[in-house]
């Protein structure tokens, strides 16, 4: 959670009356985290928010399986290279493709080609997605929030939400985390009052808010809820988008990732130094241009590690990828803990001297062990492993 916002009409006080110009009693909404201990925002609608009438769900997502010879296969260092999915249109809400997942996280790629039809809710989990390609705005009950290529978008659990797409920001391409623990900015950034720190890689001025609009109507009626791992379906009487106002600190947002401040230091920074997320079982690194060590006997390339109580995974975005080769844009890495990994052969050794990297990526590490999809295994490069000998 960021910082508290108030936009359009709200109350005096929480809980007492707010009424319209007209004399009509506005109507609370508490949208809380952690029960009432947690974060919360409190919204104001024209008419009651709750009148859902149960009807078969009509979009969503599938739900992750492992792919029954991923439970069997031999522990290796693994490469998938996601933009080998055939482009199947549609909304991200219905074709995203789950890769690599936990109980904590489900990761995966999708390439929308159309506006999401109905309304959405993730009740088992955050959204957070990275823009690869393209471009749109994220509509909520609370605000739009637009976003472009090289944005990270943020969707808290249980919020009414659709996508739509920007017709000229071309071919889209997402990579998007499912995150059942609850997303964070890392504890380490923040002041005893939860401010963001003056020596943290990034401000609050660099989230971008969700700008309100007033009620509206985009004549949609139906409502589709991710709870338990199905999704179920809502008929709605009336437009959701009825909030005149609303005060709170859980809201969506977009942050780009070149707003992120990297960290230069005279020898090399393990990767806890370029944490921007956090939740249950997850960190979210961003990894940006940025100058490289100054020590006159650095390494600037990643030393070789074990990660005994991590996986890894990397979506390499853009740049030279001095530590690897074989992998390219909207590639996905995947090393598991248990065993070393580390450069490709001579890019240790390569990197003496250089003084800089223009590579852009996000990695997560994870301290479950993840399973793969059938998907996975579609586009998974069967020389990786050995590329490393």
């Amino acid at each position: 959670m960021l910082d508290r916002m108030t936009v359009g009409d709200v109350a005096i006080k929480h809980h007492v009356q707010l009424r319209g110009a007209d004399g009509a009693l506005r109507y609370e909404e508490c949208f809380t985290r952690d029960g009432f201990d947690g974060p919360y925002t409190i919204l104001y609608h024209e008419r009651r928010p709750h009148t859902h009438r149960v009807e078969a769900p009509t979009h969503g997502w599938r739900q992750p399986v492992q792919a029954t010879s991923d439970a069997e296969r031999q522990m290796a260092k693994r490469h998938y290279q996601s933009g080998q999915f055939a482009t199947r249109g549609g909304s991200q809400l219905d074709e995203r493709i789950a890769l690599l997942f936990n109980d904590d996280v489900i990761s995966g790629v999708v390439f929308p080609t159309a506006d999401d039809p109905v309304y959405a809710a993730d009740a088992d989990a955050d959204t957070l997605v990275y823009i690869h390609r393209g471009g749109g705005t994220l509509r909520s009950q609370l605000g739009d929030v637009p976003f472009e290529q090289g944005d990270y978008v943020f969707v808290p659990r249980g919020l009414l939400h659709r996508f739509t797409l920007t017709a000229t920001a071309g071919p889209q391409h997402w990579f998007w985390l499912a995150l059942a623990g609850g997303l964070h900015l890392p504890k380490q950034w923040r002041n005893e009052v939860g401010q963001l720190r003056m020596d943290a890689p990034y401000s609050h001025r660099d989230f971008r808010r969700p700008t309100f609009v007033a009620p509206r109507d985009e004549q949609i009626r139906s409502l589709v809820v991710r709870r338990g791992g199905r999704w179920h379906g809502f008929a709605l009487a009336d437009s959701p988008l009825d909030v005149v106002g609303w005060d709170g600190t859980v809201y969506p947002w977009a942050f780009p990732i070149l707003n992120f401040q990297p960290r230069v230091s005279s020898v090399h920074l393990p990767p806890t130094w370029h944490g921007t997320f956090a939740a249950r079982g997850v960190l979210v690194c961003s990894f940006v241009p940025r100058l490289v060590d100054f020590h006159p006997d650095a390494i600037p390339c990643p030393y070789p590690h074990s990660s005994t109580h991590c996986d890894e995974i990397i979506f390499y975005c853009e740049g030279n990828f001095t530590s690897r080769r074989g992998v390219s844009s909207g590639s996905i890495s995947y090393h598991p803990m248990g065993i070393p990994h580390g450069p490709h052969p001579g890019a240790y050794e390569a990197s003496i001297g250089s003084t800089r990297t223009d590579e852009m990526a996000v990695m997560l590490d994870v301290f479950q062990p993840l399973r793969a999809t059938a998907a996975a295994l579609d586009v998974e490069d069967p020389d990786y492993q050995t590329s490393f000998i």
